[in-house]
Order: structure tokens, then sequence, then C-alpha cells
């Protein structure tokens, strides 16, 4: 009989593997142990990170604790206090469930745990090394539990090897605080990283949160959403079209106070908006749907942010008209009202004041059947303002001009001859006709071997990329001054990033007079840059450094770079004259590596005598 070759794993083998898809960077840790510290019925929750949780995550609160047995309890797989039974999963009112968190944790990191109950003297103290436990003891702490676990994937380097740069990873990081602490405003947060104090959130109502996460300019940019029906309760804010950004960055929806990614929730915001933003723009949303726990399933996905609803179409219907409806509540959209007449409006400032009556003045010589009308006179007297001269012809304008033109003959000039010209008639023509602008896209250039075709957003965004690359590393560029200082918002977290890269911003052309808690105040900018430009500029730039875009990037510097010159090339569609489109020519093949775009696609294409040649010849 062959030997059977089917084995139970090691349950720190299984531990590990659940850990795959439980813990795939440390913001998953983050997120695991919040949400533990919440379902504690914590008021009080501290987050401590380092290098972005690859050293160290820790989450202390204030919760209910636990007891010695608990304690030791929690690291095993599937152990959980949160459900009972197979039913209890469709009468969910906690964030976690499985059980699988604290062991999947445990399984590949160092994880030191301390808790205490309240009624207790002394708490527990507890070390775990990749599922082995080191130590066990009591001690004297303070109620509530904190969590440290360091040297996240110490026992596999591959996993480690796959994490992204700190900057990147600290974004997730700071996704999953926020997410959390959103979703709870009641509880006070606190966020610290590397030693500084990013977040201290005391405890407020929804409003409060967002404006204290995101700044406190977000506040204007909020209209309140709320509708209450037997399917589902909808509150929170959506942004005005006119704060709508290019990027998706400000989206939440919250489900029972539990963050959720919903792709078709998201279209039927989308449709509330139309006709209110431009093309390619997002809008921001808060919203905190209340829906009855057996109408939802949360146990399809591992991270638990895809929810499966019993009646979508219902749900979709209700958060269309419902954020419809605040929009045009808010007077935000247009309201069209043919029945109402604008000209009969009181204005407000007429609202409270009494009508005057109209001053009478009566002519008492006035006599209509007198023989001599003095009125009459009067009114003929008024013809007398007209002068003769106004009857001239138009001609008279123009006399004496003749002979003053014809004076002018007289004169002597050099001749042709003496003065020269600097290029002969040939060479100019072939000049002033050797670029064409093709459908506003394409800039097609003759050369001895045939033609090129040039894409002139890459070749100007190749252009620029060395120019701000050479800006920054070598020389500082100039900057073009403004007349008024322009004052621009942004949330916390990009205004730790816009104070990493200000010296780098500098050298490329921009003068910070300013760097505020929540705003920056910039009194000069690059050459070349438009105004309107600027927070678009901007917001592209931390937008593309927050996740990385490209990765192939060799520095920051390197970022910053492709960054700017994407954003300010020119587009398809722009009309370019004949001397930009030669200036561009001529720019792109002074450059070091003309052939491609900074990111790596080709800038033009050479059609030879021959491949034309091949053409007709069909």
């Amino acid at each position: 009989m062959a030997a059977s070759i089917i084995q139970l794993l090691p349950d720190h083998v299984a531990n590990q593997i659940a850990a795959g898809e439980v813990v795939q960077r440390p913001a998953s840790v983050v997120k695991e142990l919040l949400e533990n510290a919440v379902d504690a019925k914590a008021t009080d929750i501290k987050l401590i990170v380092k290098e972005a949780g690859k050293t160290l995550v820790q989450v202390i609160d204030n919760g209910i604790g636990m007891n010695t047995t608990d304690a030791r309890l929690c690291f095993e797989r599937h152990a959980t206090s949160k459900i009972r039974q197979a039913e209890d999963l469709f009468d969910l009112h906690t964030k976690g469930f499985r059980g699988e968190a604290l062991a999947s944790i445990a399984a590949i990191a160092h994880v030191e745990m301390k808790t205490k109950q309240d009624q207790e003297e002394l708490g527990t103290h507890i070390v775990i090394e990749g599922s082995k436990l080191v130590t066990q003891e009591v001690a004297v702490l303070p109620k509530g539990t904190s969590f440290a676990v360091k040297n996240l994937f110490f026992n596999i380097p591959a996993r480690r090897n796959f994490l992204k740069s700190e900057t990147v990873e600290f974004r997730h990081v700071m996704d999953e605080f926020q997410r959390v602490a959103m979703a709870h405003p009641s509880i006070s947060f606190t966020l610290i990283h590397n030693g500084s104090e990013l977040y201290n959130l005391p405890s407020s109502n929804y409003r409060q949160r967002i404006v204290n996460i995101f700044g406190g300019k977000t506040n204007e940019k909020l209209v309140p959403v709320s509708e209450e029906t037997e399917l589902i309760n909808i509150t929170g804010f959506v942004g005005k079209p006119e704060f709508a950004k290019k990027s998706r960055g400000e989206q939440f929806f919250f489900v029972n106070d539990r963050y959720i990614k919903s792709a078709y929730l998201h279209h039927a915001i989308m449709s509330a908006y139309e006709g209110l933003l431009k093309e390619g723009n997002q809008p921001s949303y808060f919203l905190y749907l209340q829906v009855p726990p057996h109408t939802i399933d949360i146990n399809i996905h591992p991270t638990k942010t895809e929810i499966k609803f019993d009646d979508e179409h219902s749900l979709y219907a209700i958060l269309r008209s419902a954020v419809k409806h605040s929009l045009g509540q808010f007077n935000v959209a247009p309201v069209l009202d043919f029945e109402r007449d604008s000209n009969l409006d009181t204005p407000y400032q007429y609202k409270d004041k009494e009508a005057d009556f109209p001053t009478i003045q009566v002519d008492s010589s006035f006599n209509p059947f007198a023989t001599d009308k003095p009125a009459a006179k009067s009114l003929s007297s008024f013809g007398s303002y007209k002068r003769e001269t106004s009857t001239a012809s138009w001609e008279s304008l123009y006399v004496g001009l003749k002979q003053e033109t014809q004076e002018l003959e007289q004169f002597s000039f050099e001749s042709e001859e003496v003065t020269g010209k600097l290029f002969d008639d040939e060479v100019e023509e072939t000049k002033s006709s050797s670029t064409y602008q093709i459908h506003k896209k394409y800039i097609v250039s003759a050369i001895k071997s045939g033609m090129l075709v040039i894409d002139q957003g890459r070749a100007h965004q190749r252009v620029l990329y060395e120019q701000f690359l050479t800006s920054i590393t070598v020389q500082k560029a100039s900057s073009q001054q403004l007349l008024f200082p322009l004052e621009l918002y942004f949330s916390s977290e990009e205004m730790v990033l816009l104070n990493e890269l200000q010296s780098s911003l500098e050298n490329t052309g921009f003068v910070f007079d300013a760097f505020n808690s929540d705003s920056v105040q910039i009194s000069g900018l690059p050459i070349g840059m438009a105004e309107s430009e600027v927070s678009i500029v901007l917001e592209e730039l931390i937008s593309n450094l927050q996740n990385e875009i490209p990765e192939s990037s060799f520095s920051q510097s390197d970022s910053i770079a492709k960054s700017m010159a994407k954003s300010m090339a020119v587009k398809t569609g722009t009309y370019l004259t004949g001397k930009e489109q030669e200036n561009l020519v001529n720019s792109l093949f002074a450059c070091k590596d003309p052939n491609v775009s900074p990111f790596q696609k080709p800038t033009f294409i050479t059609l030879t005598v021959e491949d034309l040649d091949k053409r007709f010849a069909l």
C-alpha cells in the first residue's frame, strides 16, 4: 500500500498562510489593531508608528482589557469574542469576527501585548515571536490594552522586500487611520510617526472630524446629505462641484461604521453630479449608511472592505436621489423655473422698507388752449444744438493728407543692395514651411532622408523634464513674481509632503512666503506656468508622489521633474504657431535623450522616402 502524502499543516505554517491574506503590509496591522481597540469600547486610542510601520506599529487604548486566560487565547487561530455561531455572521455589531488577525500578525512579527481589566489589580504582559510564546508574566499596568508589533515579516524576507518606499507605505497607514477615525468621531485619536505628532483628533461630531482630518478649508466645501427610509438611513456630506479634483482622494463610504469600497454606489454619486462636473473631475463625499445587519454580507473578502447588499438597485436609487436633492437644496445645482419672473423679486435690503409716495409737480400757468404756446417755443429751441459743420461730408476729414503723402516721395532711402538680407529668398521659404501641425497633435518636419512625425505632448514633456531636472540638481531656475501672493489649502498629510519638497520646488522656480498648518503662500512661479495651473500642478505632484508614480523613478527629484513636466506640457488639441513648432523641435533635439518621453514612450517616428515609395508602389 502506497504511503499517504496528505498531511495536516502545523499551526505556525497555517498562520503564516493566513497572514498572506490578512496582513499584506504595515497598514493591514494598523487596521486590525485599531478596529480591535474600537471593539474594546475605548474612548481614547493612540497609534505610534516608526518607519511607516516596518519597525514598529503600536496601538494603545483605554478599553475593557482582557484577563489572563483571554490574553493568551487571543493569539490562537479562530479564537474570538465577537461571535458564537454561524448565524451571528448576519447580525454583526463589531469590526472583527473571524479570530484570524492576531494569530496571523503573531506568526510574522515580534508582538508585545500589555492588558489589564478595570476591576483587576494586576495585568498581563505577553511577548510572542513568530507564533512562539517567549514570556508571559503579571505586571502593573493602566486599564486597557497596548499592542506593539515590531519587525514585520522578519521571518519572511521575500514579503519584506515587496514593500514599497516609506512614503508609499505611510500613505497606506494614514489611509487606514483616517478611515477608522472618521467612522468613530466620538473616540479621540492620536497618530505619532517617527516621534512627531501628526494628528490629535478630539472627540467631536462627523463634520468636525472631517474638518480636523482634511483641514479647516474643507468646511466650506461640504454640503450635508440626510435621508431616512425603511431600507437605509443616509447621513454625511458631499463636496461642492467647484471643489472637485482630478484625483480620487476624499471619497468615503461607511456602512454601519465600517469603511467599504463600492464601484456601484460610487456610480450613483457620479450620476447625481451629472452635468455639474468638468470631464475627468471627481467629487468629494463622506457618506454614512446605516442598514439592518441581516441585509448585508461582510464575510466575502479578507480585508472586509467589500460588502454584498440584499437590494443594491434600491440603494442606488435612494443614494442618487438623496445626493441630487442636497445639491439642489443648497443651490449648488442649477434650478430652472419658467413660471417665476426674476424681475419681480424684491431685494433683501428693501424687505422692511415702507413705500415712498411720489412727489407731484403742477405747472399752474399751463393752458393748452392759449394761442401763444410758450411750451412749443421752448421745445423748438432744443433743435438749435446741432452744428452746421456736422452735416459736412466724411471726405472733409481727409482734406490735406494727400499733399503730405506726396512730399514723402522727396526723401531718399538707402537702396536694398546696401541693406541686404540675412537669408536668401529660397532659404526663407523652406524655413517658414519646414514644420506643420496635424490635428493639433503631431508636428511634421522635413529631413534629408524623409520626414519626422513628432508627438507634441511627449516632446514637450521631454524638454520640460530635462529643464526641471537640471534646475533641481545643478542650478536654481529663475521665477516670475506674482503681483499678489497666492494662498493654497491642503490637508495635514499633504502639508507634510510639501514641507519635504520645499527645497526641490524652490529650485524649479517656486517662491514660498509661508508654510502654515493647512496652507501655503506662494509669491513666485516657474517661468511659463500660469497662475491658474498652480493648484492643479501641485495636486498632481502630491498625488503622484503619494502613489509613487512612476515607480521607475531614481529619486524624489526625478519624480518631481516627471510630474511637473507631465502637468505643464502642451496637451493634445493645443494649436501651435510656426515659431512655437520650430522651437519645440529644436529644443527636443537639444535634449540628452530626445527619442523617448520621461515615461519611456517614443517622442517621434521617422518616415523615410523609401517607406513612402513602398506605400505608393502597392
